[in-house]
């Protein structure tokens, strides 16, 4: 199996991941709750209920070519770290300029990482034993563009305008990047796409 670094995030039609108040998720996460088929995460309290072609896309895709996660400091602390265990039951790499305190946890799988995305990266790959490595929107996936560190970007396509926000890429330092073309899933009130990132 081809393994990589990939970004995710479900991004309105004018490219957003949040609303200008960090907000937005009942719309862009819609998807994860209108289908028949079921998921289980890690949280009995956050199971997915999508369509079987968004089933396919986070069973197979999503949670089991998945071996770590790399997040960004703001992500961590909007989540309250999880609760010490993230959905997806995977190592978490927390990109930040200082520990927060009380971290690092004996009880929680997350490693923090004060050194810059390259650090946070070779950790991840690490922990990640052969399989890909997942990276959240926003300022991650830029630095890792930037870095050259992004082998795949994965967006699930919502049918919605925000107008204004949080950009998926923000305004990159490096360009243009070249992507191939895209591999497309359908889903209801959402589409996967899976684009490579041409070197």
């Amino acid at each position: 199996m081809w393994s990589g670094v990939y970004a995710e995030a479900s991004m309105s039609l004018d490219g957003y991941i949040a609303d200008p108040d960090q907000g937005g998720f009942d719309q862009l996460f819609q998807w994860y709750g209108n289908g028949d088929v079921h998921t289980p995460t890690a949280k009995p309290d956050l199971p997915f209920w999508t369509s079987p072609a968004s089933a396919d896309h986070l069973r197979r895709r999503t949670m089991g070519e998945t071996g770590a996660l790399v997040v960004g400091r703001r992500l961590f602390e909007l989540t309250a770290g999880w609760d010490g265990q993230h959905p997806l039951d995977k190592p978490v790499v927390v990109v930040t300029h200082q520990v927060p305190y009380g971290w690092p946890r004996d009880d929680a799988p997350f490693t923090f990482v004060t050194d810059g995305i390259a650090s946070a990266i070779d950790h991840a790959r690490e922990l990640a034993g052969g399989r890909w490595v997942g990276v959240n929107g926003g300022t991650i996936t830029r630095q890792c563009l930037e870095a050259g560190l992004l082998d795949e970007i994965r967006v699930n396509l919502v049918p919605v305008l925000l107008g204004d926000g949080v950009p998926f890429f923000g305004r990159l330092g490096v360009g243009p990047v070249e992507l191939d073309n895209p591999t497309v899933v359908e889903g209801d009130r959402v589409t996967h796409l899976y684009y490579r990132v041409r070197r």
